[in-house]
C-alpha cells in the first residue's frame, strides 16, 4: 500500500502550514488533518469521517490518514470516539 497521499487541487498546503504551523499532519501533502494535540486529534478524526471531507480522497488515502491519525491517538493513550455515533451525531445537529 503507498504510503503517499495526492496533492488536492482545492488545497493549498502553504495555507495549512501558516495556519497551523510547523505540525505533523495526517495528510502531510496538502497540509490537512494537524495531529500534535488531543484536541486536533479528535478534530481530524471527525473531519476525516465527513463524507464531504472523505470523498476528496481514494480509499487507500483515507485508510492512510486514520492509521495516522489512530497512531496519534494511541500515543498519547486517548481513545476516538465511533465514527458510526459521530455521523448519527452530524445527521441529528444538521437537520
Amino acid at each position: 500500500m503507498p504510503k503517499r497521499i495526492h496533492r488536492r487541487r482545492d488545497a493549498d498546503p502553504e495555507e495549512g502550514r501558516e495556519k497551523y504551523g510547523d505540525t505533523v499532519f495526517a495528510d502531510p501533502t496538502n497540509k490537512k488533518y494537524p495531529i500534535d494535540t488531543p484536541g486536533r486529534i479528535k478534530a481530524a478524526w471527525s473531519y476525516i469521517h465527513q463524507p464531504s471531507n472523505a470523498a476528496k480522497y481514494t480509499a487507500a488515502e483515507r485508510r492512510i490518514i486514520l492509521g495516522r491519525i489512530r497512531k496519534a491517538a494511541r500515543l498519547r493513550k486517548m481513545a476516538l470516539p465511533d465514527p458510526a455515533e459521530f455521523l448519527e451525531l452530524l445527521r441529528r445537529v444538521r437537520r
